[in-house]
Order: C-alpha cells, then sequence, then structure tokens
C-alpha cells in the first residue's frame, strides 16, 4: 500500500519537472536586442512584443505591428505559437498576454513602425484611452485583419520609414 503513495509522488514530481520545460519568454533586453522582424534595435517597452513557438524559439519584436506582420507573412505559423505577449501601454515594462489584450490603433500613438498601435490590458482601459487619443480599438484577431490591409496599402506609400 505505501508503495503506491511513494509511486504517485515521484509520478507528480516527474510531471512538475516536465511541465516546466514548456516554452518560456526571454526578457527582452532593451536597446541591445533587434526586432526579429524590421531589424531595428528594441528600445521602447511601451509597443514590444514577443512570441515564443511550441518548440521553445523565441522572437522579439519592437512594435507589436513587427509582430502581427511577422505572422501574417508567415515566417512562423499561427498554429505554431505557443504564445505571444504585448508591451502594456499604460505600464511599460510590463508585458501583456496578446489574446486577451485590446488594441487601440490612434494618429495619436507613436508607434516605432508606424502603425499607430498600442496594447491595453483591458476594454475599459483601452476605451479611456480612446476617448483622449481617438482611433478604433480591436482584438488581436481583428488586428491581424486591419493591419494586412495597412501592410498593402503602406507598400504603395513608402515615405513613412524613419
Amino acid at each position: 500500500m505505501k508503495s503506491v503513495r511513494v509511486l504517485g509522488l515521484t509520478v507528480l514530481i516527474v510531471g512538475f519537472v516536465l511541465g516546466a520545460c514548456s516554452p518560456e519568454f526571454e526578457d527582452i533586453n532593451y536597446g541591445t536586442d533587434q526586432c526579429d522582424y524590421c531589424k531595428m534595435t528594441i528600445v521602447d517597452n511601451k509597443f514590444s512584443a514577443q512570441l515564443v513557438t511550441k518548440k521553445g524559439r523565441n522572437y522579439k519584436f519592437d512594435a507589436i505591428e513587427c509582430m502581427i506582420w511577422f505572422l501574417n507573412d508567415e515566417y512562423v505559423n499561427r498554429e505554431d505559437v505557443y504564445a505571444m505577449r504585448v508591451a502594456d501601454y499604460t505600464n511599460p515594462g510590463n508585458m501583456l498576454d496578446a489574446e486577451k489584450a485590446y488594441y487601440l490603433i490612434s494618429p495619436q500613438i507613436r508607434s516605432p513602425m508606424g502603425a499607430n498601435l498600442a496594447a491595453f490590458p483591458s476594454m475599459d482601459v483601452a476605451q479611456d484611452y480612446q476617448n483622449k487619443l481617438d482611433g478604433e480599438i480591436y482584438t488581436l484577431d481583428e488586428l491581424f485583419d486591419v493591419l494586412k490591409k495597412r501592410k498593402r496599402n503602406m507598400e504603395h506609400d513608402h515615405h513613412h520609414h524613419h
């Protein structure tokens, strides 16, 4: 009887050890890490984003739009993404689950790659900022569609790069 309990505990411990191998985000080193999409140095912790694949490969971005374009261009398939996170505009340095965040696109928001895009932790917070800054609020899935269209337009209008 006693040996069953020991076995149960062993299984639990092994489970924990294996669980620790789930893909993890690496910290972004601001000022040194390069955006995996546009190759600019990642400097602004209000706009950064990152994703980790199911195989544990980390990708870092200087702007949320770079992560979206990276996936839209299928450098990585969305099915292979384990998790994505985006900088919290209201709390720089804090990262939000990209699937749960709300996104505001407003001309008042100066994101690095010109999509005027920032992420917020909740709809309420996004609406507070929308009241101040105008613009449109999107979910992550809506953002993929919007930026797919925007990029086509931006490719015709290249003076936006700095």
